[in-house]
């Protein structure tokens, strides 16, 4: 199977390269900037009609949840009309498409797992362009799987795992809000998520949750992260919850936005790790670098 993933340098491309090793029958061809900009129209067609590929997995995107809330038109050129643009030309070269989005696309009042069909109410404009994005690329290729993921982290690029251990280097305590409650996802665990749904055989078409189990706030996931990297003589400091309203952000977040991801692991037959397995495989990584 010939993929062509968007982007290099992001946590899920990066992963995918890394987790490709275990897919042998899988040639995967990442293209990013220069060549492949969502962000200039036309020139994602253009890389996917060169290399014609089996399938489009759209890693790239807008990610900056607060700059998105002044910079809207580059989070919905990029989020939204470019993953319509990528799934189109994926369509007329034959190939499916694997999109991916974002917990944000719902408003977190709902006191139990999001699935699949609960209605998207995205409450800032990242969410609001990925929700664009899920509708352009349904829209544009039939053969399409749309995965929805959580708090992703991962030994790659920057996060909120690598972002607590570079606190703890000079820092005792760190104040972390405790109001919001989501699914830590590892990004190696995505990519190979995609990785076995690709390689499947089964017919694409559908959208998907894939957030790892169980469900943490931002001050227990930072507590865990120091834990594991105490337990491993790396750096470590004391977490003081806060509210939401003690860390104002310019981009609201969903005060509960875990994922129920029992779909895609009974569809593809994929165990997804605990959040507590992810966090410790990406801290012991990093603290033995």
């Amino acid at each position: 199977m010939k993929i062509l993933v968007t982007g290099t340098d992001g946590q899920v491309a990066r992963s995918l390269r890394e987790r490709g090793a275990q897919f042998p029958d899988c040639e995967i061809n990442f293209v990013g900037r220069p060549e492949l900009d969502l962000a200039r129209p036309g020139s994602a067609a253009a890389a996917i009609e060169r290399l014609r590929p089996d399938l489009v997995v759209n890693a790239a995107a807008y990610t900056a949840v607060d700059l998105a809330e002044t910079e809207p038109e580059a989070a919905f050129r990029i989020n939204g009309d470019a993953a319509g643009e990528v799934a189109r030309a994926a369509h007329e070269v034959g190939a499916a498409i694997i999109q991916l989005s974002t917990d944000y696309v719902f408003d977190g009042t709902a006191t139990a797992p999001y699935r699949e069909d609960d209605k998207t109410a995205p409450i800032n404009v990242y969410g609001r362009s990925k929700v664009a994005g899920e509708e352009q690329v349904r829209s544009a290729n039939p053969e399409h799987l749309i995965i929805r993921t959580s708090w992703v982290h991962s030994p790659f690029g920057r996060n909120f795992v690598k972002t607590m251990l570079r606190l703890a280097e000079d820092r005792d305590e760190v104040r972390i809000v405790a109001d919001q409650v989501g699914c830590p996802t590892n990004a190696l665990d995505i990519a190979e998520g995609i990785l076995t749904a690709a390689t499947s055989g089964k017919g694409s078409g559908g959208t998907y949750h894939f957030a790892a189990g169980g469900q943490c706030s931002w001050a227990e996931f930072a507590a865990e992260i120091f834990a594991v990297s105490s337990g491993l003589g790396g750096p470590t400091a004391d977490v003081t919850p806060i509210s939401t309203a003690g860390f104002p952000t310019a981009a609201p977040r969903p005060r509960y936005s875990v994922l129920d991801s029992s779909r895609f692991q009974q569809e593809f037959g994929f165990v997804i790790p605990r959040w507590q397995e992810s966090v410790a495989e990406v801290v012991r990584r990093l603290v033995s670098e």
